[in-house]
């Protein structure tokens, strides 16, 4: 059981002959009781600080793991938003070459249909010269060779 400051104030020592002087003694005895309750209060006092600091010690740990746990959740949060902004990209790009391609099919068969058309007209028009050639030539036989040439010629 550790020694108190009233322990040191009671305790009695045995008088013996030539003994030390009994008021130097008690002055040094009260002067230990003063020394040791000033170090009894300093000690409680950096037991009350130890106390305190050791409740902020606990208040930052709790912090930090808070914090530590907002920078794992901000960094997830971040991942997980770049992910879906790379979906997101990936599926604009599938769309815009999806359209393109539906763009670039559409116009070539429109030029498909064009060159049909144009085939078309080039057919049609090598048959009208055709049939205006053999007009034309049948006329000029009638007139060259038909009877009013001949009437005209034998008048």
């Amino acid at each position: 059981m550790p020694l108190t400051p009233l322990d040191i104030v009671n305790k009695e020592f045995k008088h013996g002959f030539r003994g030390y002087n009994e008021d130097d003694v008690n002055e040094f005895l009260d002067e230990i009781v003063r020394d040791y309750e000033a170090l009894i209060r300093e000690n409680d006092e950096l037991k009350e600080n130890t106390s305190g600091m050791t409740e902020r010690l606990e208040q930052y740990r709790k912090l930090e793991a808070t914090l530590q746990n907002t920078l794992v959740i901000a960094q997830q949060t971040a991942e997980e938003v770049k992910a879906a902004a790379r979906k997101e990209a990936e599926l604009i790009v599938r769309e815009a070459e999806a359209k393109a391609e539906e763009i670039i099919r559409n116009a070539e068969a429109r030029v498909r249909e064009a060159e049909n058309q144009l085939s078309q007209l080039r057919y049609e028009t090598e048959k009208f010269r055709a049939q205006i050639k053999s007009l034309l030539e049948a006329q000029l036989r009638l007139v060259t060779e038909g009877p009013l040439l001949q009437a005209a010629v034998e008048s």
